[in-house]
This record gives C-alpha cells, sequence and structure tokens, in this order.
C-alpha cells in the first residue's frame, strides 16, 4: 500500500497563507544571505583552513535553528515539516542555481576559484535543513501511524 509521507492522519494540512509565508521568507532569506556572502565571501571562503571550516560547520546549524525556528513560528505540524522546510529552501535552491553560474556577476568580490566553496556551503547547509525536517516528519507520522493502530486494536 502506499502512502504519502506528508499525510496528516488528521487530515490537517498546510494553510494556503502559510504555503505563501514560507515561500516568501524562502526568499527573504535567500537573498540577505546571498547579500552577506557576496559582501563577506572573502573573508569567509579565502582565509585559513581553521576559519572556513569553523564557518562551514556553523553555517548550517544556524541556518537550521532558523528554519526550524520559522516553522514552530507558524506553528506547523510536524507530520509537514518536510514540505514546509522544501517551501522554504526552494526559492534559495533556485537562486543560488543562477548565482553559482554567474558568480561573477552576483559576488564580484569573491575569487571565481571559492565558487567550489560556495557551492559546498549551500549543499551542506540544505542537506541539513532538509534533512531535519524529514527526521521530524518521519518521526511524527510514525508516532501517528501507532496511534492509529493501536486504536483500532481496541
Amino acid at each position: 500500500m502506499y502512502q504519502l509521507v506528508n499525510h496528516s492522519p488528521g487530515g490537517e494540512s498546510m494553510k494556503s497563507q502559510d504555503i505563501a509565508i514560507l515561500l516568501v521568507l524562502g526568499l527573504v532569506i535567500w537573498v540577505v544571505g546571498t547579500i552577506y556572502y557576496a559582501d563577506r565571501g572573502p573573508a569567509i571562503f579565502e582565509t585559513t583552513s581553521g576559519r572556513f571550516w569553523l564557518a562551514f560547520a556553523l553555517s548550517p546549524i544556524l541556518s537550521a535553528i532558523l528554519c526550524v525556528a520559522v516553522l514552530r513560528w507558524r506553528h506547523i505540524a510536524p507530520e509537514h515539516w518536510s514540505s514546509a522546510m522544501l517551501l522554504l529552501a526552494l526559492p534559495g535552491m533556485i537562486g543560488e542555481a543562477v548565482v553559482l553560474s554567474n558568480l561573477s556577476i552576483f559576488m564580484p568580490k569573491l575569487h571565481p576559484a571559492s565558487g567550489g566553496r560556495y557551492g559546498a556551503f549551500l549543499f551542506i547547509t540544505y542537506a541539513l535543513v532538509l534533512g531535519v525536517a524529514l527526521v521530524v516528519t518521519l518521526r511524527a507520522t510514525a508516532i501517528a501511524q501507532d496511534a492509529i493502530h493501536a486504536n483500532g486494536a481496541r
């Protein structure tokens, strides 16, 4: 039997307003982040190895904390975190494809050879953020399914 991963056993779904807000916030977060890295990129990507790896570790964690805070602020049910986080991430993922393919235009301070480091930064950040949401969604869905089966066995 096929089941939707993001199906909420209560039948509740994300509101259209939440979908729009998450997309807009995702765009805003991406724009702010891109402006920051366009300005500060050389100090992060073209510096000492220690500074780069520290930023490489902290940036995804801080991004995940920010995104989780947004989902909690919007009271998104855990069963919908995967979908909601994808809505937050999509504007940035699409925008970064444009930025990375035109790095010298959008990030003129950054040496072209640093594009790979910037891309790696993006991959690990999106992977962590989406991975956290997936774990929360799968866990919430499993708990809800267990509750349904337990109630059905009575």
